[in-house]
């Protein structure tokens, strides 16, 4: 295993992909000379040339529909999004063109296409800035949506969606790109779908994805310490599909739990994990089901205000003792 940063897995993917298959590219803004905002693709345009790794204007909706006609092709585009708030203005090709071609087209066209953008509330970064789009997207069909939580997906999740026949959403955070991970020293490919287990526990489930699944984390080791509550955090990785059969295993064998996630509750992954809950585990359930989720206000620029509307481990906490009726 080699110790490695977020934004380094995700080069490191890039690199091998590219080095084995001449028709994967790379475009997106900035990602060429200067290597990337977040440098995951930093020395990949002298090595490749900028035929192959493309600086591309700002338009959004311009270079996304160009990768993804290009995907038609055989191309295999990884295109970059600088942040995932500009992803607004390309959901037309992301929604109506990359996730419906195939069905539209009786299997005729497909588009192989991967779309990689961090998103995330950063450091007073302001409202147009701190988006979190991955509950508009989980919610169309025929596009895969995947949200690495640790260096190792990142690396077999990018690699793993470059080779995928379907167009793939990656939705990675901008507050993790220098966070260290260990990640296989051989090639690894993580799987599209399912979950992981990111610690066993036996009295609540812990759901969480991307960023959320540290604070779950930190909140269980709380938890066992100072409560002797041992909650099993459940990393639900991929989003769409998301991992019905994990959700409705873990809880019941805990038969309690909390959802948790940076955006905002309504229409959200936790409304939906909590919609799978009922339909398929309700009476395994020993207590309502609970959500631990940002405020439901446009993200402040001020830094208290900022954290104020953002959940954090004390929050799961809270909510968990609260489940205990403690």
């Amino acid at each position: 295993m080699a110790q490695m940063m977020y934004w380094e897995a995700i080069r490191r993917a890039h690199d091998e992909e590219m080095a084995r298959d001449p028709l994967v590219i790379a475009m997106g803004e900035d990602i060429g000379v200067a290597g990337g905002t977040y440098k995951a693709t930093q020395g990949l345009y002298d090595k490749y040339g900028p035929e192959r790794v493309i600086d591309t204007p700002i338009s959004e909706n311009g270079y996304t529909g160009l990768g993804i006609g290009a995907s038609f092709l055989g191309v295999r585009p990884i295109i970059e999004i600088m942040s995932v708030n500009f992803a607004w203005l390309a959901t037309d090709q992301i929604i109506n063109t990359a996730a419906k071609v195939r069905y539209m087209s009786g299997g005729q066209l497909g588009a192989p296409v991967v779309i990689r953008s961090p998103g995330g509330t950063a450091h007073q970064l302001g409202a147009q800035h701190s988006a979190r789009m991955e509950k508009v997207f989980m919610g169309i069909a025929g596009l895969r949506v995947v949200t690495p939580s640790n260096p190792r997906q990142a690396y077999g999740l990018l690699k793993s969606a470059v080779r995928c026949d379907d167009p793939v959403f990656i939705n990675e955070h901008e507050l993790m790109y220098n966070m260290k991970g260990e990640v296989p020293d051989e090639e690894y490919f993580h799987p599209l779908e399912g979950s992981e287990i990111a610690r066993e526990g036996s009295d609540i489930t812990l759901f969480g994805y991307n960023i959320s699944v540290h604070w779950c984390l930190q909140a269980a080791e709380t938890l066992a310490k100072e409560h002797g509550i041992e909650a099993e955090v459940v990393d639900l990785y991929a989003l769409n599909p998301l991992d019905r059969e994990g959700i409705v295993a873990s809880v019941s064998k805990t038969h309690k739990a909390v959802v948790v996630e940076e955006a905002e509750a309504p229409v959200g992954v936790g409304s939906e994990v909590m919609a799978i809950l009922n339909e398929d585990c309700f009476f395994e359930l020993d207590a309502p089901p609970a959500r631990v989720s940002a405020k439901m206000v446009p993200i402040p620029y001020n830094r208290a205000l900022e954290k104020a509307a953002i959940p954090n481990a004390k929050d799961v906490v809270a909510a968990v003792l609260k489940l205990f009726g403690r």
